[in-house]
């Protein structure tokens, strides 16, 4: 009879690792929730305007700005990202609030 212990055991891959990622450290966690933060706010605000077309095309502008930099990983890029994205956002919100066409 061959005992087992809890040192030979083998260890099981979590589900992250068995789809080939890896968890998320401290720093990224953060900056994380920073970007879904400008996101989320992003949405909240241009729902508050009213030309439906211009609503439309600043969702898909923010969305694809996005899209194109989900696979950035440094963490001082990400923070640059967020950081101009977030001057970026107030200037074009500025800017539709001074238009009229936001409230």
């Amino acid at each position: 009879m061959m005992r087992r212990y809890a040192t030979l055991a083998t260890r099981t891959h979590s589900l992250l690792h068995r789809r080939g990622k890896s968890p998320l450290g401290l720093d990224h966690f953060v900056q994380r929730q920073r970007a879904l933060a400008l996101w989320r706010e992003i949405l909240r605000s241009t729902a508050g305007i009213s030309d439906t077309s211009t609503r439309t095309d600043m969702r898909q502008f923010a969305r694809a700005e996005f899209e194109r930099h989900k696979n950035v990983t440094d963490l001082g890029h990400i923070r640059y990202l967020i950081s101009t994205g977030k001057a970026q956002f107030g200037t074009m919100k500025g800017t539709l609030i001074n238009s009229g066409l936001m409230s």
